[in-house]
């Protein structure tokens, strides 16, 4: 007979947030071992949570970051959904080879569409023909996305990315793991709460915003806990990675630029990256970037000039690829990592006049990098929140209306992640009844909770 076992994955949790403003938490994980989780490389999400889900790197599973340059495609892409992209067995897997009558719910943990997993939501917003972006998720079996939003209402997305993000979507992510967990009753229910994410990255641990979001982000995960105990479950509450602190955004596109490496199409006067067609570039995610090199000869070059870019701490060349467990295909030739103040930003071109129009809405599919920079309303538009409701209006009378809301202005955001050399204080988390040390790698999540399941 297995275990019911629970993952609750609290986006950006670290030792040092648990404590006044999360009551709940604090007391919860005194009776329990809190292991802080040596980070991943590149310490993002879709890399982080098929590490802990497979017990294997990323030069093994494949996922090298939150996207990749598709070099049979020649085409950058990010927040790819399908799990036939991860190249080793998840823990569902592995869990029904022990027994196949066990069963897995994903509640919105990355690449759970098409996986062996027995139910499964993610988000998913529908692309109308007349440009609206409607909110939605996809679920496995289709129906329990039906049950759920007549249940919970519509999947909250907006509340999910850009800048509207709440607390409602994490509540709502949670209310359905509670109704699937009592629908369905699977053997492993893996939550994700990404809640603290957005006030992280936005703010940083300014003490001006963060404590509400601590406290909203405690009271969710209280009544989860006390639901799936009260059902008999052991819970584990993990993160992905700590948020630190930063203070300087680096353009490395611009840097490459400035080499001549990169190459731009003008579409509608406005600047448009062709990656394929550039002798080299950066995909930047967060304070990790790949840079592709289409010219093997310009490497050393390429390496020589970033490493001494300010806001630079390390480039990985081909032998440090390996000792980080990084060197696979999809990866690029560098790998570069930013000292702990500074980030990376995917703006290529040098006037913001020629900036594409993707630049200044959310736009997670065309932007050839990651940009935490949609979770602003740019502060330079006057009555910004008018615009925001004629620009829906409009929408909604059939006109195709472009929601240019987003700054360009990568100096708003104080909060990042993606580098390994960070203090315990501002590691990754994982706590429970696990047995575990205070001190784990990541590839033991995954044994660790087959042991659970099963011991």
């Amino acid at each position: 007979m297995m275990n019911k076992t629970a993952v609750i994955n609290v986006v950006g949790l670290s030792e040092r947030l648990i404590g006044t403003h999360t009551p709940f938490l604090k007391r919860w994980a005194s009776g329990r071992t809190i292991s802080n989780i040596d980070p991943v490389l590149p310490a993002v999400t879709c890399s982080v949570q098929t590490t802990y889900l497979t017990g294997k790197w990323p030069n093994a599973h494949g996922i090298v970051g939150n996207g990749w340059f598709f070099r049979d495609e020649q085409e950058v892409k990010l927040w790819r959904q399908s799990n036939k992209l991860v190249q080793s067995p998840s823990i569902w897997d592995n869990a029904k080879k022990r027994d196949s009558s066990f069963t897995c719910a994903n509640m919105f943990w990355w690449y759970n569409m098409y996986s062996n997993v027995d139910y499964s939501v993610t988000p998913r917003p529908q692309y109308r023909a007349n440009g609206l972006k409607i909110p939605d998720c996809y679920s496995h079996p289709a129906e329990l996305r039906d049950q759920l939003q007549k249940e919970l209402g519509t999947f909250p997305l907006f509340n999910f990315w850009g800048p509207k993000t709440s607390i409602k979507s994490s509540q709502w992510i949670a209310d359905a793991a509670k109704w699937t967990q009592k629908n369905h009753n699977p053997d492993l229910l893996l939550v994700y709460l990404p809640h603290l994410d957005y006030v992280l990255q936005k703010f940083g641990h300014d003490q001006k915003h963060l404590p509400k979001d601590l406290r909203e982000i405690d009271a969710v995960c209280k009544d989860l806990i006390n639901y799936l105990e009260g059902m008999g479950m052991k819970v584990n509450v993990i993160s992905e990675y700590g948020i630190t602190d930063v203070e300087q955004p680096v353009h490395i596109n611009r840097v490459l630029r400035k080499m001549g490496l990169i190459k731009v199409r003008t579409e509608n006067e406005l600047e448009i990256l062709d990656a394929g067609a550039s002798k080299a570039f950066a995909l930047a995610d967060h304070q990790v970037a790949h840079i592709y090199i289409n010219d093997p000869n310009l490497k050393a070059e390429i390496k020589a000039v970033l490493e001494k870019t300010p806001g630079i701490e390390k480039v990985l060349d081909t032998n440090e690829k390996k000792s980080h467990h990084i060197d696979h295909e999809r990866s690029g030739e560098l790998v570069v990592l930013a000292d702990k103040n500074s980030w990376f930003t995917y703006y290529y071109w040098e006037d913001d006049k020629l900036a594409p129009d993707f630049a200044r809405t959310v736009e997670i599919h065309k932007k050839p990098g990651y940009d935490p920079v949609e979770m602003f309303l740019d502060p330079k538009k006057k009555l910004i929140i008018p615009r925001i409701i004629l620009k829906l209006l409009g929408k909604k009378l059939g006109f195709r209306t472009m929601m240019d809301l987003i700054p360009i202005d990568a100096s708003l955001v104080r909060g990042s992640h993606g580098r390994v050399d960070i203090a315990n204080e501002d590691k990754a988390v994982f706590i429970g009844r696990h047995g575990l040390s205070n001190s784990i790698s990541p590839l033991q999540i995954h044994d660790n909770l087959l042991k659970q399941l099963f011991s």
